[in-house]
């Protein structure tokens, strides 16, 4: 099976290309620019630099999130409208999937962290046990003292991983005992991981569907919180 693969979620834009168990070929940017004027680009010179026409790949994989709401939407709008006119399936994976995927084989917690702002991350804990990915807590937004204190209350050795590690390492650093980092180069979530995951759920017959499908934002959009805020306060006039 071959399929293209792509993120959006964060400030990094990526795309892949895998066949069976082989990377054809990948390109990440990590910096600030429109994915909305990226993505597509990309995926064409990917392409077209690996000689392959889009209605001969087998399936897509796309970036549920957590992350950017505007980045998760392009991305799942890019794939939806790719999976419609090849007709070909797609499926989604979790960004905190695909990072902590890139850590595979390490010993002990990995912690993949996306910056949700003010002082919150996106996040879930993982360990890797007989060779395979185990997510071992729910998603979600957390502030990074709670986080903190979560790993320090069960005792965890732990590496983290992620675009907030910038942000927070100075912190995390003098209040965990126990703690490693990724290398610079891993704290992007990849397409090729991302495309790994996605193809062995593709190949199990998982697969999301055209119409139903809808990235894990976890919370509500700014829009959505300033809307309830402003209802709240007009009923209570």
């Amino acid at each position: 099976m071959k399929i293209l693969s792509l993120d959006s979620a964060t400030e990094a834009a990526t795309c892949a290309v895998i066949e069976d168990n082989r990377l054809l070929g990948e390109i990440t940017f990590n910096y600030k620019k429109q994915h909305s004027i990226l993505m597509m680009p990309m995926i064409d010179k990917l392409l077209k630099n690996l000689k392959i026409d889009i209605n001969s790949l087998d399936g897509f994989v796309v970036s549920k999130g957590p992350g950017s709401f505007t980045g998760l939407r392009i991305g799942a709008s890019t794939i939806k409208g790719l999976s419609q006119g090849t007709g070909k399936p797609f499926v989604s994976v979790s960004s905190l999937d695909a990072l902590a995927y890139n850590l595979a084989y390490t010993d002990g917690t990995i912690c993949p962290i996306i910056d949700a702002l003010r002082n919150n991350v996106y996040t879930a804990l993982y360990n890797f046990v007989d060779s395979k990915l185990q997510r071992v807590s729910d998603y979600m937004i957390i502030s990074i003292d709670d986080l903190i204190s979560t790993i320090n209350e069960q005792n965890l050795k732990v590496c983290f991983i992620g675009d907030a590690i910038y942000k927070f390492k100075e912190k995390l650093t003098n209040n965990i005992k126990n703690i490693n980092f990724a290398p610079a180069h891993l704290n992007v979530v990849k397409a090729s991981s991302l495309g790994e995951i996605g193809l062995n759920l593709l190949n199990s017959g998982i697969k999301d569907d055209l119409y139903t499908f809808s990235p894990l934002y976890i919370r509500k959009s700014q829009a959505e919180r300033e809307y309830e805020k402003k209802m709240e306060s007009l009923a209570s006039e």
